[in-house]
């Protein structure tokens, strides 16, 4: 049976997990893509980064925005989060240091869900340096409900 999982609960979700789903309107076209990030408790934000692209562009004209993280072990056993907020772009130290923080973070994540040190993580400011100036935003939230199943 599907029950709601407390709110308590549904922030450790967010907490344990790095991987979501975005989902934001460009224009009247909804999109959905996967998204590396980290929830910081401190700041009660989702912190990410991205390239200058539709995505960025299209959050900038409509901050409103949701993201969906899972934990799924089967179809009669799983987790799930839908938090919905505000898309901030960050800029100059703020974005230096949720940038540092989303690094730190996911690393830590990585290493307590999965028990190993990321190897990307070490690769990331030679990521950063092909690919240009990240943009750096956090998602403030508004809104969470969630959901579990397990039988």
């Amino acid at each position: 049976m599907i029950q709601d999982l407390k709110i308590k609960e549904a922030k450790q979700l967010l907490v344990n997990n790095y991987i979501g789903y975005l989902s934001f309107l460009e224009g009247k076209q909804p999109h959905c893509i996967p998204i590396t990030f980290f929830y910081s408790k401190e700041h009660k934000a989702i912190i990410s980064y991205a390239v200058e692209g539709h995505k960025i562009k299209a959050m900038r004209k409509n901050p409103n925005v949701s993201v969906l993280i899972t934990d799924i072990d089967s179809v009669t056993s799983w987790r799930s989060a839908l938090v919905h907020g505000i898309f901030e772009e960050l800029h100059s130290i703020d974005a230096q240091y949720y940038l540092h923080a989303f690094a730190e973070g996911v690393k830590g994540v990585i290493l307590k869900k999965e028990k190993e040190h990321p190897k990307f993580i070490s690769e990331f400011s030679a990521k950063l340096d092909s690919i240009g100036i990240p943009i750096v935003y956090r998602i403030v939230l508004d809104d969470m409900t969630a959901k579990f199943r397990k039988e």
